[in-house]
């Protein structure tokens, strides 16, 4: 399968932050998100074809008793579902970073952090036309997020901008139509720089208070800066 980095870090993102954690980030998305942090495995992939036992021997370098499979989307990738049963079968705690655009299809996942796709991922028809339509009728699908939801621990990871997306993420977890706790749903502030995300926190913060909804920090950035390998 093509992976576009394997790396040992800490986890910056969700319910987990700050856990060591051993990543593996396919190279490929269904989806091409206008504000995408990791462009080298989405608008412009890049990776090299490794094998399951390849990527198995990378992971066995590192002592973290958790792994991120991460991507781009993962789930689209080729034989995934044969990868994670294979790190389950070595005791690993393990992370799926999707957009819930994808069956789990019985994958092994210990937690599911789904991120849905707001309107404003949608890149602009000057930007990419073909892509902007796939995208837009591809970010969301109801019946596969309620799939991950229903089968596995969760987080509802979203990505916000100003106030003006609360009502759009009020909307999408209505219309799921599924038993959501509040402190299930993360809202994290889109950026890939200290200042973009710091100005984005004070709306965050109050929308979180007002709403029990969980504020979830990019720690990566804090330490590390927006580069790979982090």
């Amino acid at each position: 399968m093509l992976i576009s980095e394997i790396f040992h870090s800490l986890q910056g993102e969700g319910e987990l932050t700050g856990i060591p954690s051993a990543f593996i980030r396919t190279c490929g998305c269904n989806l091409r998100c206008d504000w995408c942090d990791t462009p080298y495995a989405s608008w412009e992939p890049e990776g090299r074809e490794m094998s399951s036992e390849e990527i198995l021997d990378e992971i066995r370098k590192y002592p973290a008793q958790n792994c991120v499979i991460t991507g781009g989307e993962p789930m689209i990738t080729k034989g995934i579902h044969d990868l994670a049963a294979q790190i389950k079968a070595m005791d690993k705690h393990i992370t799926i970073e999707t957009a819930g655009t994808v069956s789990p299809d019985g994958i092994p996942c210990d937690l599911a952090s789904i991120s849905p796709k707001l309107s404003h991922s949608t890149p602009p028809d000057t930007r990419d036309s073909a892509w902007s339509d796939k995208h837009e009728r591809t970010r969301l699908q109801h019946e596969v997020i309620c799939q991950w939801i229903d089968n596995y621990p969760y987080q509802l990871k979203f990505v916000v901008r100003t106030a003006d997306d609360l009502p759009e993420i009020q909307t999408l977890l209505e219309s799921l139509q599924c038993d959501i706790p509040a402190n299930k749903v993360l809202l994290m502030p889109e950026g890939t720089d200290i200042d973009t995300i710091h100005n984005r926190n004070d709306t965050l913060i109050e929308i979180c208070k007002d709403h029990g909804y969980r504020y979830c920090n990019r720690l990566q950035i804090e330490l590390f800066g927006n580069t790979r390998g982090t």
